[in-house]
């Protein structure tokens, strides 16, 4: 993950900082200056926040009933070359069609984005909650190897103040994108990242034309050889996340969706380098068990699956072994 997307977060009031450096001086020592700001949110989320207060106030002039104006000229894009449907006009607009998920991190809303009179393309839309709710309990582990310069960026994430939670969405939000955009490039089974924009992604919609979403993979009821061609499909794609030297981190049947019969991986906010990281080797095996666990309770034998030799070639493949 790119550092420099948090180096622009703290503004200062030069004024006080530069009398507290004097005062530290005196006193025989020099103090990091804190930052004076008593906001709660990184200044990326900020803006977006201001982006949308803006559109609310123009809502007359919104065409069509839709919520917002294109954010695609403030955000990040995706990878080129870009698919063909994705809507780069600024004159399009955004209409929330409803929650498609909810979860303890992110909710993922229906979103179609369009030209005003034009059908438009669906969209899932990710937004990280942040200071509203207590984020991400398992993070620790995850966080190893992606560390800040800033050091008092890291303490307000080690002591998980309003302004850290929203710090660690918008890193969470800013890892996520970064993994899908260089895994949609290899190839991988991922939807594609059509931008990010503080901590909202928005990302192909795995779904049909109505806005049903494709199932998850927990929810398939495949026959016998559907069954082995999806633990197959899934542990190839556990295989080129490994050759890349990451690990999904959090796989499970309720992260992989059944599109069309195509496996898809979702929710990698939690991707893990696993070279960098000292639990990595542990990363790998917990996908591979949590995985292998859910296709035996559907009657794969292990014969099939061999999760021993599976996670051996894993860890062969991101070069642990």
């Amino acid at each position: 993950m790119r550092q420099h997307d948090f180096e622009d977060f703290d503004s200062f009031d030069d004024q006080p900082t530069r009398r507290r450096q004097a005062r530290s001086r005196r006193r025989g020592r020099f103090e990091e200056p804190e930052p004076t700001r008593s906001g709660r949110l990184t200044e990326g989320e900020r803006v977006r926040l201001a982006k949308l207060r803006d559109d609310a106030y123009t809502e007359n002039q919104l065409p069509d009933g839709a919520d917002r104006w294109s954010t695609w000229d403030d955000a990040e894009h995706g990878p080129s070359p870009r698919p063909d449907w994705v809507v780069t006009e600024l004159a399009a607009v955004d209409t929330d069609l409803g929650v498609l998920k909810t979860g303890k991190e992110a909710d993922v809303h229906l979103l179609r984005r369009g030209l005003p009179g034009a059908e438009g393309t669906l969209l899932a839309a990710k937004r990280y909650r942040s200071d509203e709710h207590k984020l991400f309990h398992r993070d620790a582990g995850y966080l190893e190897g992606r560390r800040m310069r800033r050091s008092r960026e890291m303490r307000a994430i080690e002591h998980r103040t309003a302004f850290g939670r929203n710090l660690i969405a918008e890193q969470w939000a800013v890892a996520e994108f970064a993994a899908l955009s260089r895994l949609w490039t290899l190839g991988a089974p991922v939807p594609y990242p059509v931008q990010r924009n503080g901590t909202e992604l928005l990302l192909e919609f795995l779904g049909e034309d109505d806005g049903t979403a494709a199932p998850r993979l927990a929810q398939a009821r495949p026959d016998p050889d559907e069954l082995k061609d999806l633990w197959f499909q899934a542990t190839g794609a556990l295989e080129l996340l490994a050759s890349e030297g990451l690990a999904h981190g959090d796989l499970s049947a309720y992260n992989l969706l059944v599109h069309r019969g195509r496996v898809m991986v979702i929710d990698l906010p939690q991707v893990v380098d696993v070279v960098a990281n000292p639990a990595g080797a542990e990363f790998l095996a917990r996908d591979v068990r949590n995985l292998a666990g859910w296709f035996h309770g559907r009657g794969l034998g292990e014969h099939v699956t061999n999760t021993d030799g599976l996670l051996a070639d894993l860890v062969s493949a991101a070069g642990l072994g």
